[in-house]
């Protein structure tokens, strides 16, 4: 999920966005757009430290340092789990509904098989709150399951990566920049130039210093187009 990832990046760091495309493995062009907020897909942020991707410090070494390339953190290997339901905590056990309703609301995809993984519950409970006949649907508030603390970020994704590729469906993709980019590359420099000359031109006349295009100090070329005021 790298446009998410990237959104998060964007929020609440200061990285530059040449590092954060470098990170993401985007084009700067769409991380501009994500910043600007015009990408064709609202996006909700996605967390790369509590993923496992990130850490503080090197969030701090890049933003002291605009040069420094993010490095991906080697997590530590997953603790395979055995065969068998998921435990969750007794503590825990009243927030299950909450994180079932965020998963089929957010990744209505995502099988019922996959859920009872994910949360460690019965298919009975998942039809229930997906149909809203359970006994406490008018109590249930989604929220994300990994912010409960019923399963890992990892898991998370994985699960919703093999709903959508059992569903032939492709993770969204702002398209506005295919076949295009380099040309806009082109008009942002060529912008960014001209605003350099306007600001030039603008301090030299404040000056009072002669312009290329004056013939005589005051005096200007006739043939030349007048700027834009």
């Amino acid at each position: 999920m790298p446009h998410a990832t990237a959104a998060w990046l964007v929020e609440n760091s200061s990285l530059t966005f040449e590092q954060i495309a470098e990170f993401c493995g985007l084009h700067i062009l769409e991380i501009q757009a994500i910043a600007d907020d015009t990408a064709a897909t609202k996006l909700t942020g996605r967390d790369p430290i509590r993923a496992g991707e990130l850490t503080h410090e090197e969030i701090e070494k890049g933003q002291a340092d605009p040069d420094y390339v993010l490095q991906m953190h080697k997590a530590p290997d997953p603790v395979r789990r055995t065969k068998g339901p998921r435990y969750t905590p007794v503590s825990k056990r009243q927030d299950k509904p909450d994180g079932i309703a965020w998963i089929i609301r957010n990744h209505p995809d995502v099988t019922d098989g996959q859920i009872s993984k994910l949360i460690g519950t019965t298919r009975t409970t998942i039809a229930a709150i997906r149909d809203r006949s359970h006994w406490n649907i008018a109590n249930i508030t989604p929220k994300d399951p990994v912010t409960l603390g019923l399963t890992s970020q990892r898991e998370l994704d994985a699960a919703v990566a093999k709903a959508a590729k059992a569903k032939g469906i492709e993770a969204p993709v702002d398209t506005r920049f295919e076949g295009d980019r380099d040309a806009l590359i082109v008009q942002l420099r060529q912008e960014r130039e001209q605003h350099a000359r306007d600001a030039e031109a603008a301090l030299a006349a404040e000056s009072g210093e002669p312009q290329p295009d004056d013939i005589f100090p005051g005096i200007r070329d006739p043939f030349k187009p007048t700027p834009a005021a």
